[in-house]
């Protein structure tokens, strides 16, 4: 029965992968859009940490973890995020409901493990409209707009290559379209300027991981990891249309294609730097643990070559965590919520994006539990952010969310051998 329902999960949460728009972030504008969280929910209510692992769930942002897997994990989430978005002036209020990841992993041998799935590696959505008055006196209204995203299928293999030690890497798979709309306008002019831009990404990167978690004192457990994510070398290839549009119905006029291929543009390189995370933490088993990460990313070299924005520069990003959990009785039979997982954490985000000479950082504030299904080992995670991104000086806007995620985690056990034929 469980295998039944995961496959219609599976098939209905595709089919939302492909149709959801996944942000409503104006600073989706710029870059390949907003990058998506990348870990599962138990991860991302502790502040996103990705150093912990146990053999019960998948680690989707660690793969060294599918080395400690000892049972097949079928997990899914899905996230809905409140937005209000402050400028100096005004404020609105919006929402969007995503799927997050689809994976499954499972031991092949003793001590190692695999594990595959898909997730959304960005997202781009955003509607802008600004207005100016030109020196006639008339009204000028330029409109942005964009939509799409880019989605991973990824592959990954875990082992533990000496006692304590396990070390993991994934390969990913990275495809999809971005849609970037600008037009403007002049008041009591029937007709308006347009440009449509288009580009088709797809590229190829890898995770490296090896986390060390000896124990202290037959008690304890010490834990440390280091994460490398390569560089993504991305091709996007591009088209571009420029023309009229009718104000009154929006269709298109006399739009002609852009020889790109004149202009080097037709296919261009996004290169996303490598991204190093350093982990440190300390726990005692089915218990609690405490721990802290670092990840930093030479974002200074990316640049969009094919979109050329004037008000935007990259320096070098970095991100700080904290996080942890508490189970109160693991082996409680009699009170349920002693067996609750609960866990909280903070992340503080210097995102890397300068916007009109403004740093755009993210802070957020995360908790969540993860509630026991029956007798088995399968879980409900729930998990909440409350967060902050951006600012309103300089003409900016500032982004206050609110982040509700739900996952599953199903667990079974394959490749039993039969003890009576």
């Amino acid at each position: 029965m469980i295998k039944k329902i995961v496959i219609a999960v599976l098939f209905f949460a595709a089919l939302g992968l492909h149709a959801q728009n996944g942000t409503v972030s104006p600073y989706s504008y710029f870059g390949i859009g907003e990058l998506r969280a990348n870990g599962t929910v138990e991860n991302q209510a502790m502040g996103g940490l990705s150093m912990y692992t146990d053999s019960i769930h998948v680690n989707l942002r660690n793969p060294a973890a599918y080395g400690k897997l000892a049972l097949t994990t079928y997990t899914f989430g899905v996230s809905h995020t409140q937005i209000k978005l402050n400028s100096a002036t005004e404020s609105e209020s919006s929402s969007v409901t995503n799927l997050e990841y689809l994976s499954i992993g499972f031991p092949i041998a003793k001590k190692v493990g695999v594990g595959f799935g898909l997730r959304p590696f960005s997202s781009v959505g955003y509607n802008l409209v600004s207005e100016l008055t030109n020196a006639d006196g008339d009204l000028v209204t330029n409109r942005f707009a964009g939509e799409g995203g880019i989605n991973t299928v990824y592959l990954s293999l875990g082992a533990e290559v000496f006692k304590d030690l396990t070390i993991g890497v994934t390969g990913n798979l990275n495809f999809g379209t971005l849609d970037n709309r600008r037009e403007q306008t002049l008041e009591n002019v029937q007709f308006g300027t347009l440009d449509l831009r288009t580009s088709r990404v797809n590229g190829v990167d890898f995770n490296f991981a090896a986390n060390y978690a000896p124990k202290i004192k037959d008690k304890y457990t010490l834990f440390t990891s280091v994460l490398i994510n390569t560089q993504a070398n991305l091709v996007s290839e591009n088209a571009q249309e420029i023309g009229s549009f009718s104000v009154a119905s929006g269709a298109g006029v006399e739009l002609v294609d852009v020889n790109l291929e004149a202009q080097g543009l037709k296919n261009t390189e996004l290169k996303i730097p490598t991204t190093t995370t350093l982990g440190l933490g300390f726990g005692e088993d089915k218990k609690w643990f405490l721990g802290a990460e670092y990840s930093f990313q030479g974002l200074s070299d990316f640049e969009n070559t094919f979109l050329n924005l004037n008000n935007l520069e990259y320096t070098d990003a970095n991100t700080i965590a904290f996080g942890g959990y508490f189970i109160p009785d693991y082996s409680s039979f009699s009170k349920y919520f002693k067996r609750v997982n609960y866990r909280a954490g903070v992340r503080y985000s210097k995102t890397g994006m300068v916007v009109n000479g403004q740093d755009i950082n993210n802070l957020g504030i995360t908790f969540g539990v993860g509630l026991p299904l029956g007798s088995s080992f399968s879980n409900l995670n729930i998990g909440f952010e409350v967060g902050k991104r951006g600012t309103t000086d300089a003409n900016l806007i500032e982004e206050n969310y609110f982040k509700v995620n739900v996952g599953l985690s199903l667990n079974d056990q394959w490749f039993i051998k039969r003890k009576i034929n």
